[in-house]
């Protein structure tokens, strides 16, 4: 692609003006120069230019089940299990090309809203009777083919999920369709390999997942582990845990530690790994996480919707702890609204404000920002996250003339982003040297949006 010089953009040692931005074919950042004169060839790009921001827990499908269980259920009291149970019952009704159109309409929406990259938490490996694919990876092809449809950079982590609780209890009839061992994610990722061998390291990653530790015995993790380093050392791994209290405590009563507390005890958990959630953590537990390099993996939206309950984030930043963000179940595909959700939440629990601000940086934005970039990326397993040579060409543009941002400058601007309004102000977005949306329109949005119309309108006729 041709050069590009931004008006403004952030790059690790602050802010610039007239910003050279050159890609070369793999679609990372050559050259980027500062105060870069006029250049014969190279695009004017008006705006404020920012890296791309990693979402880095999804589970795709879920989307078309937003806003659909929000009604008291008969029995009383909702929770999280019985959401998770009307979860089960939208599952039955999805086919391959369901969850295509879904993940590709999803995957448009990220895009326009300044997510670049997304880690495609997949357990939805078979039929809906629990029956396998003639080609056993062909719900995790299908996810591959959205986000080409998209453009959206991808680490896929296929999940290793065996039995139904804790203690290897057998899984449940709805649970069918997850149920892949460390044999069976070994040749999944076998037979997706050349998937990702024919891109660029640096667009697409294939990593690995345990589901929780209710659904892989311990027996299981060393090994499936060890695989997933085969031939690549840096392989992302994530994992579901400590989401609920009622983990915790069935933890508890069948290993004698809390989840995070066996997870450390147990297993090379490294700055690598992910663990997702972990909402519910003791002090001497958000320690242990922090120094050990892990990304906590944080979806306020969802862990909000699901009431699951708030990270104790300062105590963790305090300690020195990474995180990055993810849209999770996608009741929202905002980048603005994950951060803002858990600022607010900090600022609800501890009766202050500007929690997460804090050297090097005054502005919470631009903390809250910095630090997703930064550990969204690292749990993908991308080189992205700064503008920066040798890092991957993912950017927003933000409109400066948008009126949550107009009069504002560099982490004024930042802030105003985060936490005013609630209509985008993203006006283009470059994914591995490539624009991809430009003044707020995705080139095949309409495309995704009629495929997506009427997969979403099948599956509420029939729930």
């Amino acid at each position: 692609m041709p050069d590009v010089i931004v008006s403004r953009a952030l790059l690790p040692e602050g802010w610039a003006s007239h910003v050279l931005l050159s890609v070369d074919h793999r679609g990372l950042l050559a050259r980027v120069e500062p105060d870069a004169p006029a250049t014969a060839g190279a695009e004017a790009v008006e705006g404020l230019a920012l890296p791309g921001v990693p979402n880095l827990h999804s589970h795709a499908f879920q989307r078309a089940l937003a806003g659909l269980t929000e009604s008291r259920g008969a029995r009383g009291e909702d929770t999280f299990w019985s959401w998770r149970e009307r979860m089960y019952g939208f599952l039955s009704l999805l086919g391959p090309d369901d969850v295509e159109a879904i993940a590709a309409q999803l995957y448009v929406e990220m895009l326009r809203a300044g997510y670049t990259a997304v880690g495609e938490f997949h357990y939805l490996h078979h039929a809906p009777d629990g029956s396998r694919y003639g080609d056993a990876a062909e719900m995790s092809r299908r996810v591959l083919a959205a986000a080409d449809v998209a453009g959206i950079g991808l680490t896929l982590l296929p999940v290793l999920y065996t039995a139904g609780d804790f203690g290897g209890k057998p899984p449940g009839e709805a649970q069918r369709r997850f149920l892949l061992g460390p044999d069976g994610v070994l040749a999944l990722r076998e037979a997706l390999a050349p998937a990702f061998e024919a891109d660029t390291p640096a667009a697409r990653r294939l990593g690995l997942a345990l589901h929780s530790l209710r659904a892989v015995p311990p027996e299981v993790v060393p090994r499936a582990v060890e695989e997933a380093r085969l031939g690549d050392p840096t392989t992302p791994v994530h994992v579901h845990v400590a989401e609920q209290r009622r983990e915790v405590e069935a933890c508890l009563a069948w290993s004698g530690a809390r989840p995070v507390e066996w997870l450390l005890d147990h297993a090379p958990v490294d700055e690598r790994w992910c663990l997702v959630h972990a909402t519910h953590l003791t002090r001497e537990e958000t320690r242990r996480l922090a120094a050990s390099g892990a990304v906590a993996g944080l979806c306020p939206t969802t862990e909000a919707n699901l009431g699951d309950g708030l990270f104790p984030l300062r105590s963790f930043l305090d300690d020195g702890g990474v995180f990055g963000v993810g849209s999770d179940s996608h009741v929202s595909v905002s980048p603005v609204e994950e951060l803002r959700w858990l600022e607010y939440g900090q600022r609800l629990v501890t009766e202050t404000r500007n929690v997460a601000a804090g050297s090097p940086h005054a502005s919470t934005g631009r903390s809250l920002l910095v630090r997703a970039f930064e550990g969204g990326s690292r749990a993908l397993g991308l080189r992205a996250g700064a503008l920066a040579e040798g890092m991957r060409a993912d950017l927003l543009v933000l409109d400066p003339e948008h009126p949550t941002l107009v009069g504002r400058e560099d982490d004024e601007l930042l802030d105003a982003w985060v936490f005013s309004g609630n209509t985008s102000s993203v006006r283009h977005v470059m994914v591995g040297g490539r624009w991809v949306v430009r003044d707020g329109r995705h080139a095949r949005e309409e495309e995704a949006l009629a495929r997506y119309r009427e997969v979403a309108a099948r599956l509420v006729r029939q729930l």
